[in-house]
Order: structure tokens, then C-alpha cells, then sequence
């Protein structure tokens, strides 16, 4: 299975997308559900609600947002791969956050929620031929194949973990 060529995301995608390794994406994906299930078991309890700086998301915000975007993109996949032209909306992450009830969740539970997500999408991309990879639509006014929506996934996550890394532990 190759890359995403540019032309098969938007070019705000395509930051995530160069952040994520060769290799076979299901593979990729089972990697790095093991990598951010460990780094999120190692955050410290005092740390779950911290923000970087003010107005920026708290790590439990981020997390939840990690997985807001997996469940759109998946989707967006799923309608692609079942041929649906329809053209699909976006989704301002910035009003998802507050609603998202993070402050009244624990890590522990994010971190299950998380893994269920991850195993939902492994499950349903490893059935993906390469012609379903190929399947493009549309969504926030751009065409997107169902390969790039699957990196996106993956790269969106290696991007967010850095963060975390570098600004939140």
C-alpha cells in the first residue's frame, strides 16, 4: 500500500501525513495505538488538566479531540469506500472541545475510549482492497481518497503526541 500522492488530501493535511513512516498503515496504526496508550498510562494525574498556555486545550481536551477526529475521519472513509458522492461537511474542533465533557472523565477512562475507537478503525481499514483505498469524495470543499483520510488519521495523532511530549509533560 503506497502514500498518498498530494492531490489526495487537502494541502492542510498534508503536514500530518509527511509524519507518518512507510510501512504497511494498519501496522502503523496498531504501533502507534500501543504508543499513545502507554504515553497516556504515564501521565501523571496532576497533569490532566493542564493547558500550556491560555485559551489552549487541556491534555484530556486533546486527547478527546484525538478522538473526535479519528471518528470524522473514519467516517468520511467508510462514506467513500461505499461510493457515497455526497459532499461532506467539516467540523470546527475548537467548538468541539468544550462539549466534549473531558474535565469530568478520568485518563483511565479516556484511555479505554481511545482504545475502542483505535480498534474500530484497525478493524474496519484492514479490510480495505486498494481499489477501496483509492475512492475519493469530497469534504470541506476538497477532494480526499480514503487512503489519505486513513494517514490523516494516523499522522493527526503522531502530530498531537508531540505536542504533548513537548508542551504538556
Amino acid at each position: 500500500m503506497y502514500r498518498p500522492k498530494p492531490e489526495e488530501t487537502l494541502p492542510y493535511f498534508h503536514h500530518y501525513i509527511s509524519l507518518v513512516q512507510d510501512g504497511n498503515i494498519v501496522e502503523i496504526l496498531k504501533n502507534n495505538q500501543a504508543e499513545i496508550q502507554n504515553l497516556i498510562k504515564n501521565i501523571p494525574s496532576d497533569k490532566a488538566e493542564y493547558r500550556y498556555a491560555e485559551g489552549k486545550w487541556s491534555v484530556k481536551e486533546l486527547l478527546m479531540h484525538l478522538m473526535d477526529t479519528e471518528r470524522i475521519m473514519t467516517y468520511r472513509a467508510l462514506r467513500f469506500v461505499r461510493n457515497d458522492k455526497t459532499d461532506l461537511v467539516g467540523f470546527d474542533e475548537n467548538t468541539y472541545a468544550p462539549m466534549a465533557n473531558a474535565e469530568n472523565r478520568t485518563l483511565i477512562d479516556i484511555a479505554a475510549e481511545f482504545q475502542a475507537v483505535r480498534n474500530a478503525t484497525i478493524a474496519m481499514v484492514k479490510h480495505f482492497t486498494i481499489e477501496m483505498m483509492d475512492r475519493s469524495g469530497t469534504s470541506n470543499g476538497g477532494s480526499c481518497s480514503v487512503r489519505g483520510l486513513i494517514y490523516i488519521v494516523a499522522g493527526h495523532e503522531l502530530h498531537h503526541r508531540n505536542i504533548l511530549e513537548e508542551r504538556y509533560l
